[in-house]
Parts: C-alpha cells; sequence; structure tokens
C-alpha cells in the first residue's frame, strides 16, 4: 500500500517541488505566461481530447455532472454558514472555501490514482469548477456576473465541441485528435510546476487564519465529497474522483482574482499555501483510505 500510495503522490510532489525550488534559486519564470498557455490552450485540449478518445456516455456525464454542481452549492452553503459564525467577512474568504484546487493538483492526482478513467472524470470537474470560478466565482469577487470572460474562455468551447461530437457520434478526423493530445499532454506537468513557482511567491499573513481557512476547505470538501457519494450511491472511479477533487486545496486562481479586484490578496495568499500545506499530508491518507 505505501508503495501504490507513493507512486501516485511522489510525481506530483517532486513537480511542484521542482517548480518550487526553481523560484526560490532565483531562476526567471514566466508564470502568467505558463498559467495562460494551459488555461488557454494546454488545458482547452486536454478536456477536448479526453472527453472524445476517451469516450464516455452522455448519460453518465450529465449524472456526474450534477453531482459536481450540487457540490459546489453546498460548497457555497456550508462555507458561508461557517465563516458568518467564525465571525470573518464572507468578503474575500468564501471563494477560496468553495473552488478547489481541480486542475494543478487534482488532475494528477486523478490520473495516477485512477488512470485515463480517473482522468477523464477528473477533466469534466475540472472543467465545469472553471466555468463555475469565470462565472459564479467572479461575481464573489467583483459583485458582478460577466459572461463576457466566460465567452473569452477556449475551455468553454472544447467542452461544447466535445459534448457535440459525444451526442452526434461524428467521427473526429485522427489529425485533430492527435494534434489536441499533443497540445493536451503540456498541461498536467506544467500545471504542477507552476503551482511549485506560485507557492514560492505566496506568503501566509496571519498564520491561524490562514491554516484554520485552509484545513475548513480540506474537510469541508471531503465531507461533501463523502456525503455526495452515499446519496448518490457512487462507486469505484467515480467516487474516487469525487472525493478526491473535492477535498483538495484552495485552487491558486483565488489569488489571482484577489489581486486583481484588490480583494484582500495577501489573505487569499495564506489560505492557498496553509490548505497545499496541509494537503500534502492530508491527500495520501485520504487516497490510503480510498484504495
Amino acid at each position: 500500500m505505501i508503495q501504490e500510495l507513493f507512486s501516485i503522490v511522489a510525481p506530483v510532489y517532486i513537480c511542484v517541488a521542482l517548480g518550487y525550488g526553481w523560484r526560490r534559486t532565483g531562476r526567471p519564470v514566466d508564470n502568467a505566461l505558463i498559467a495562460d498557455l494551459c488555461m488557454n490552450l494546454g488545458a482547452p485540449c486536454l478536456v477536448f481530447s479526453s472527453l472524445v478518445s476517451l469516450g464516455i456516455d452522455p448519460a453518465a456525464l450529465g449524472e456526474f455532472a450534477a453531482v459536481v454542481l450540487v457540490a459546489f452549492v453546498l460548497f457555497g452553503a456550508f462555507g458561508y454558514v461557517t465563516l458568518r459564525g467564525m465571525g470573518l467577512p464572507v468578503q474575500p474568504f468564501l471563494a477560496p472555501v468553495v473552488f478547489p484546487n481541480t486542475g494543478n493538483l487534482g488532475l494528477p492526482i486523478c490520473l495516477f490514482a485512477y488512470g485515463t478513467e480517473g482522468l477523464l472524470y477528473g477533466v469534466v470537474f475540472f472543467a465545469l469548477a472553471s466555468i463555475i470560478q469565470f462565472t459564479i466565482g467572479q461575481w464573489m469577487w467583483s459583485g458582478e456576473v460577466s459572461f463576457g470572460q466566460l465567452a473569452r474562455t477556449p475551455l468553454v468551447y472544447s467542452v461544447l465541441a466535445a459534448l457535440a461530437i459525444l451526442f452526434t457520434g461524428i467521427e473526429t478526423p485522427a489529425w485533430i485528435l492527435r494534434t489536441t493530445q499533443s497540445l493536451g499532454g503540456i498541461t498536467i506537468p506544467l500545471m504542477q510546476f507552476t503551482l511549485g513557482v506560485s507557492l514560492a511567491t505566496l506568503k501566509v499573513k496571519r498564520l491561524p487564519t490562514s491554516f484554520g481557512l485552509g484545513a475548513l476547505r480540506l474537510l469541508l470538501g471531503f465531507s461533501v465529497g463523502v456525503g455526495l457519494s452515499e446519496l448518490f450511491a457512487l462507486e469505484g472511479v467515480i467516487r474516487g474522483v469525487v472525493i478526491l477533487d473535492c477535498a483538495m486545496p484552495a485552487a491558486v486562481i483565488n489569488y489571482l482574482f484577489a489581486e486583481s479586484y484588490n480583494r484582500e490578496p495577501e489573505e487569499v495568499a495564506g489560505i492557498v499555501v496553509a490548505s497545499t500545506t496541509i494537503s500534502l499530508v492530508a491527500l495520501p491518507l485520504i487516497l490510503a483510505w480510498l484504495l
């Protein structure tokens, strides 16, 4: 069991550590460029190629999407109530509690734990989380819902294109599939590397608050994931992916939104760092329980 767990988490931790070490040693890195490549090129290609080549029943896709949407509703509801109960402001702390890191950490963990099927459902979770982030999430930060940003997000169009192919049964030309598979292949390693770079630059401002809310993100996510798995009688790979992705630490993009809208970015950075630090221990324990 220990060897199996090590084979799952070691590649992820090593890639993150390389990014962290790269930045800490003063080597140049354009994190904004890498993030742009991942979100606007690599991730859309990964989503499209995974959905099309690995195949998924449209009905199963709809059921899984419903579970993911319910998860985010529960994150929002329980997060709001908990923050109010703790006497903390809903803004800027709600979004980091609601939105987990289903990209940088979620995708590789799902892939290494459950293979290509795990990657498929991890990609669907990540795509839906990203769409919610750029609509409801942006509203949390700015107070306004902007569909303009969503319309400029290539990830949306890759999902729509893949769904059109799945529902119509059109055969994807080999050159398109191979191109998107090649470009999508850059996404997971670069995401892990940029997570390490980000952790090297983010700082924890208020230690108790940061680690308290970081722990809340993980505990809330794990509890919701397990609860939904029981409620919807999820089994196998789907159950594992739901629990793992729900229990991921706060997404780094929360910090980018906080900085963009000047909503206590240092506080949000602390939550991202704290929850990610806790997850280094928590994720192997969750994997051991699942497997």
